[in-house]
C-alpha cells in the first residue's frame, strides 16, 4: 500500500523551516506582534509551495495546462527560438496565490533543456517575456509534433526548478519543476492545434484543457 503524499513541495522545505524557527524564537522571547508577523509569514510559505493532486483528463491527444493561473496571451508566432516554426504561444501568468508546480502539458520525449539567466522584470510584462531568466523544454510527441514550454522567472522570483533531462519520457500531467515567487509559463503549439482555451481564462495545471493535437 503507497503512503500519502505530503501536498507539499520539497523545494519549500528549507524557507518554511527558516520561517517556523524564527517564528519560534521570537515567541520563546516574547515578542508578540513579531511572532504573529512571522506566523502569518510561514502561513503563507507553506501555502505559496502547496502541492495537491490533479485529474488528468483521459483523451491522448489532450493538451493540459501546464500551471496554475490566467491565461494572458494567444497569438500566433513565428519561433524561431524553440520548435523552429509557426506556432500558436499560449502565455500563463501565476500571481503569488497560484499554486506553482509546474506539469507536463503532453507526452513525448524530452529533446532540450535550455537554462538562461536573465534580469527582473515583471512576469506578465513583454520585456519579462523576453529578458528574464527562463528554462525551456522542447518536447516530440509520439507522431513527430514539437511542442515547447518555457518557464519565466518574475520580478520575485529567481529560481527556476527544472527536473527534465534530454532523452527523459514524460507523461501528460506529471510535475516536472516550479517557480519560486511569482512567474510565468509559455507554451508554443503546432498550428494545427485545435485550441480550447481563451485570454482571461483561469487554468488549473494538469486539469484544464488547452487544446487537442489534430
Amino acid at each position: 500500500m503507497l503512503s500519502p503524499r505530503i501536498p507539499v513541495a520539497k523545494e519549500g522545505f528549507p524557507f518554511i523551516g527558516l520561517s517556523a524557527f524564527i517564528t519560534l524564537i521570537f515567541a520563546n522571547l516574547g515578542y508578540s506582534c513579531l511572532t504573529t508577523l512571522a506566523l502569518i509569514t510561514t502561513v503563507f510559505i507553506l501555502y505559496f509551495f502547496r502541492d495537491p493532486e490533479r485529474f488528468i483528463p483521459e483523451r491522448s491527444d489532450a493538451l493540459v495546462a501546464p500551471a496554475d493561473g490566467k491565461v494572458i496571451l494567444i497569438e500566433d508566432v513565428s519561433d524561431t527560438a524553440f520548435t523552429q516554426s509557426q506556432a500558436y504561444k499560449i502565455s500563463i501568468f501565476m500571481n503569488v496565490f497560484n499554486v506553482h508546480v509546474n506539469r507536463i502539458p503532453c507526452d513525448g520525449i524530452v529533446n532540450r533543456v535550455m537554462y538562461t539567466p536573465g534580469k527582473f522584470y515583471s512576469a506578465d510584462s513583454a520585456q519579462g517575456a523576453l529578458h528574464n531568466e527562463y528554462c525551456a523544454t522542447l518536447l516530440t510527441t509520439a507522431s513527430g509534433r514539437k511542442i515547447a514550454f518555457v518557464q519565466i522567472a518574475g520580478l520575485i522570483a529567481r529560481r527556476i526548478v527544472c527536473w527534465l533531462e534530454p532523452q527523459d519520457t514524460v507523461q501528460r500531467g506529471r510535475r516536472f519543476g516550479l517557480i519560486r515567487f511569482g512567474s510565468r509559463v509559455d507554451l508554443y503549439l503546432p498550428k494545427d492545434t485545435e485550441l480550447k482555451v481563451t485570454v482571461g481564462q483561469k487554468v488549473v495545471a494538469g486539469e484544464t484543457i488547452l487544446g487537442y493535437l489534430t
